[in-house]
């Protein structure tokens, strides 16, 4: 009980805070006008009569207003190439600001004509159109990939100002194809007969990737057919060969244990009673290890000079690996995962075509991450 004036305290110190917040007067003082009018506008729409509302929205709406045409007028007196971005904003944030209060009628009451600039916000969309347009045209007159790929941005942004204006759609295809790295994959050749099943398979998932890559719009993969029948003249040609590869290498050990086990049962006597003693037996343990690896090499040339852009080489691995056991002896001197293994009789290996399939594939996840990170911002 004695604690209950404090709780009231702070209950009430608690309400006026959130009045302060709900009624957009923290953010008033804070000079964020515009939060400010949309807290004092939102309160007002729940609570008309609300009187701390009433004049933070009264202050707030000034200010912001006043604020926003000081910008306006700053902007249109600067330099900057593309200051009617800037006017635009603020003319929306004025309007945006009259949008609110027209959706409140006790705001009406105390802003009763909010002012609207809608011819002035389509003419500085216009002019920042024209502006940017402008830029971008510059660009692209320089001829060269980089460019081409800021006039494509800049097109892109007229775009979304004025979609209609001039030939917009015209130069922004334009500027993309300016800007596009072609690029030719060509097939690997393996001609060794057990393994081109498997390297073509290999060679699909490559396909599959080139054909799927998005990461960058300004990067298309071509497969040699495709280029051929499409007439593309390529700016890259990315070539995969293997320098190497071996199949199959295989290597058997054997490991020979002595076994011994004391306190074996092992008879009884004529009276029946039990004979403990030690068994033994020789455990041979075989290993088998197939081995098979590969390095294949990548290499990416410009076309036109013939020069190496980018070489990488990648090193692929699979081990396929069996155990079994066979013994000699008293079969209660092993274990129970010794015996297991003498129980399991050796398997024959997966055919060649899967062990190459198999140790390409830690090369494919090296090469199409290497691919990736190469042309994410080319």
């Amino acid at each position: 009980m004695k604690n209950l004036p404090r709780l009231r305290y702070f209950i009430y110190l608690s309400l006026i805070i959130l009045s302060g917040c709900t009624t957009g007067k923290n953010a008033l003082q804070k000079g964020d006008y515009d939060a400010s009018v949309a807290k004092a506008v939102g309160r007002l729409q729940n609570s008309p009569k609300n009187a701390e509302a009433m004049q933070v929205l009264k202050t707030a709406y000034e200010l912001a207003f006043q604020d926003h045409l000081r910008k306006i007028n700053e902007a249109k007196m600067s330099n900057d190439l593309f200051r009617w971005e800037s006017i635009m904003y603020d003319y929306q944030k004025i309007n945006q600001l009259a949008d609110d209060i027209n959706t409140c009628p006790a705001c009406l009451v105390i802003v009763p004509n909010p002012i609207k600039y809608i011819k002035e916000l389509a003419d500085s969309r216009y002019n920042a159109a024209v502006a940017r347009y402008n830029s971008g045209t510059a660009y692209l007159n320089e001829n060269n990939r980089l460019s081409a790929k800021k006039a494509y941005y800049e097109f892109e942004k007229v775009q979304n100002l004025q979609p209609n204006y001039k030939d917009v759609k015209t130069k922004m295809d334009d500027a993309f194809w300016a800007a596009v790295t072609r690029v030719v994959v060509q097939p690997i050749i393996i001609s060794r007969g057990p393994y081109k099943l498997s390297g073509d398979y290999f060679q699909q998932q490559i396909d599959q990737f080139v054909s799927n890559y998005s990461r960058n719009k300004f990067v298309i993969f071509y497969s040699e057919d495709q280029a051929t029948t499409d007439k593309i003249v390529p700016d890259q040609v990315l070539s995969l060969n293997f320098d190497d590869f071996v199949v199959a290498q295989t290597y058997v050990k054997e490991r020979v244990e002595k076994l011994k086990r004391d306190s074996i049962l092992v008879g009884e006597t004529r009276d029946k009673k039990p004979v403990y003693g030690t068994v033994t037996a020789t455990l041979s343990i075989f290993e088998k290890n197939i081995s098979s690896s590969g390095l294949l090499d990548m290499t990416i040339t410009d076309w036109q000079s013939r020069k190496i852009i980018k070489q990488q080489k990648f090193p692929g691995t699979f081990v396929w690996r069996d155990s079994w056991a066979s013994y000699q002896g008293d079969d209660r001197a092993l274990n129970k995962n010794q015996l297991a293994m003498t129980r399991r009789k050796e398997i024959l290996p997966p055919p060649p075509a899967t062990l190459f399939l198999e140790f390409t594939k830690p090369i494919y996840n090296q090469l199409v991450e290497n691919i990736t990170y190469f042309y994410n911002n080319y």
